[in-house]
């Protein structure tokens, strides 16, 4: 055989196989890496689709939680704040009670001196009367009038 009858017939058969794969090999294969990188780019379109929900995201729950914090010191604040009038209202209640029983005190204390004067004036009364009987039943004298009246004052 010739060699340029041989390499002309490798270049037919060459050809053939160029064209055969060209025309059935290559198309699924070209439609497969097409595939293949559409479903990559749809893959990293929906990555960076979801880094910015994930952004998003947590940024709605960072201002969540500010908000959470904000208003719990908010709550906090007024519990403290109506803490501070409860116990307010309680010492101003306690000190008008204890102002109530001093004044009942008092004016039981009082009473009970007027009372005590009463009983006192009433014993007073009883022992002058006791006293002018007796200076009445002796005889007019002022020394046991004196002395009368010095026991008086002892018993007073």
């Amino acid at each position: 055989m010739n060699i340029n009858a041989t390499l002309f017939a490798q270049a037919i058969v060459f050809a053939i196989l160029v064209w055969f794969t060209m025309k059935f090999v290559w198309p699924p294969i070209a439609k497969a890496l097409d595939e293949r990188a559409l479903k990559i780019s749809e893959g990293l379109a929906a990555s960076e689709k979801a880094k910015t929900e994930l952004a998003v995201a947590n940024k709605r729950v960072e201002e969540e939680l500010s908000k959470s914090r904000n208003e719990s010191a908010t709550r906090l604040a007024d519990a403290e704040r109506r803490a501070q009038t409860v116990i307010e209202e309680a010492k101003a209640r306690a000190t008008e009670e204890a102002s109530k029983i001093v004044a009942a005190a008092r004016q039981e204390a009082d009473q009970q001196v007027i009372k005590a004067r009463e009983t006192l004036r009433e014993q007073v009364a009883a022992l002058a009367v006791k006293g002018a009987e007796q200076i009445l039943k002796r005889e007019i004298n002022a020394g046991v009038h004196a002395e009368l009246l010095g026991r008086l004052k002892t018993e007073l």
